[in-house]
């Protein structure tokens, strides 16, 4: 067998105690489907002292984690220390610069210098893997890479965080609202102490800023996504989405798009990327997908409808994806050593041959929306909202005013009502037009939510 990989692991949370834990139990079954043995050599992380279930006692220890890129008896450095700068980021551009390989689960670092990373490991020919980075222990990269390799991806879309989904699925199975929930998926420790990032979809569009290069070999554009979270969903759109006959979920949905020269267009193909809560007819497989488990639908030209599903986070499914992508790494030494071969371009295709692609208008997609109100009970408020729709081009398909629970004891008439719309499919640049018109209304007591159909 061959010599052993060497890993140098940088932070020891959740992830980097998982990866320990499973290298150890998993050694000989590693080894063999590796070709050689995986063995950490180095660690570092925040606290020397701290207990995290594992010994690393036997392991050499560096205060300063990014001196372990220059260490001569490692191979591969393994990045789990999160965020999209800092000490992240200098580590990772030291391990490449050191002719160490890297894998990282870190979907920030990828999303905001992928291009960077994936450019400077090119050119030294060593392998840059972030399998964990999106959807956890759910094998999508590899899936898109290798899997759907032949088909031209046509849509790639899903629930892409589980903390949102936990929170979404919770509130349809109790009709409690978001507040309590967030709450409870804190004391339970599926949301963090400050849930910001992934309540307001930021963790989403990391993510699939990711899948989209990988998808339809562009350069990552995390900054048009402007994502919108799931703070503002009531348990009442939740109970009326269930009436309609839809779910709502998270999604993070990408596609390309181009606009022909003789329909105005300039030829160039567009990424559109968003991050919005959705409608989900029941009959679709997102739908069903519950709790904090993540999924990913890709659409081949050829494939059809692909579905990846599972745990996208925890210590064992991300620690999974980390060790599967070391064992990639020691499969394509072997082959490189013995062959001669090169190793793989991150992103599937040359950071020279990743198209940069312009952002797609959202308000050119055609499609059906629901779009809620909290409105002041008085006559003509659904008048000054039907008008408005009529003004913009909106056909509405179907319109509900229903009277949003107080939680006061004397509540009177003079409480606040909820009215929902669902259109028919009409270009989205209409609803913007519509809530412009509508923007400063005294009869709206907060703004209107618009919450997108999900259509085939």
């Amino acid at each position: 067998m061959a010599e052993p990989l060497r890993i140098a692991l940088a932070g020891l949370g959740t992830v980097g105690a998982g990866v320990i834990r499973l290298l150890e139990t998993n050694a000989a079954l590693i080894a063999r489907r590796a070709g050689r043995r995986i063995e950490i050599v180095a660690v570092s992380a925040r606290e020397r002292g701290k207990d995290r279930g594992v010994d690393i006692a036997r392991y050499a220890w560096d205060d300063d984690m990014t001196a372990m890129a220059a260490r001569a008896d490692v191979d591969v450095v393994v990045e789990l220390v999160g965020g999209s700068d800092g000490p992240a980021l200098t580590l990772a551009r030291n391990a490449i610069r050191s002719g160490k390989a890297l894998v990282t689960a870190n979907k920030a670092m990828i999303a905001h210098h992928g291009v960077e990373l994936a450019e400077a490991a090119e050119a030294a020919g060593i392998a840059l893997k972030f399998e964990a980075a999106v959807a956890g222990g759910i094998p999508v990269i590899k899936g898109l890479r290798e899997g759907a390799a032949a088909n031209a991806i046509l849509r790639v879309y899903g629930i892409l965080n589980g903390t949102c989904n936990y929170i979404l699925s919770t509130m349809e199975d109790t009709g409690r609202d978001f507040a309590g929930v967030l709450a409870e998926a804190q004391a339970k420790g599926f949301a963090e102490a400050d849930p910001a990032f992934d309540i307001d979809g930021v963790d989403t569009a990391h993510k699939l800023a990711i899948l989209a290069s990988i998808a339809f070999g562009s350069r990552i554009d995390f900054a048009p996504i402007a994502p919108v979270g799931i703070r503002r969903v009531l348990a009442a759109d939740i109970a009326q989405a269930d009436s309609l006959g839809y779910r709502i979920r998270l999604l993070g949905m990408a596609e390309t798009e181009t606009m022909p020269e003789n329909k105005g267009g300039d030829g160039r193909c567009r990424l559109f990327q968003r991050v919005h809560p959705h409608l989900v007819p029941l009959d679709h497989p997102l739908a069903n997908v519950d709790g904090a488990t993540n999924a990913v639908v890709a659409e081949g030209n050829f494939s059809g409808r692909l579905l990846f599903q599972g745990a996208g986070a925890g210590d064992g499914p991300t620690a999974s994806a980390v060790v599967a992508d070391l064992i990639d790494i020691a499969r394509d030494m072997a082959r490189a050593n013995g062959n001669g071969g090169k190793v793989g371009a991150p992103f599937s295709i040359p950071v020279a041959e990743l198209e940069a692609m312009p952002p797609a208008e959202a308000g050119n997609r055609v499609g059906r929306a629901y779009i809620r109100f909290v409105v002041a009970d008085r006559p003509g408020v659904l008048a000054e909202i039907t008008a408005a729709m009529r003004d913009a081009g909106v056909s509405i398909e179907s319109l509900i005013q229903k009277g949003r629970p107080s939680s006061g004891a004397d509540a009177g008439s003079n409480d606040p009502v909820l009215v929902a719309l669902v259109t028919h499919d009409g270009p989205e640049a209409c609803i913007t037009e519509a809530l412009r018109l509508l923007d400063g209304s005294t009869s709206l007591a907060e703004p209107p939510l618009v919450m997108h159909i999900l259509g085939e």
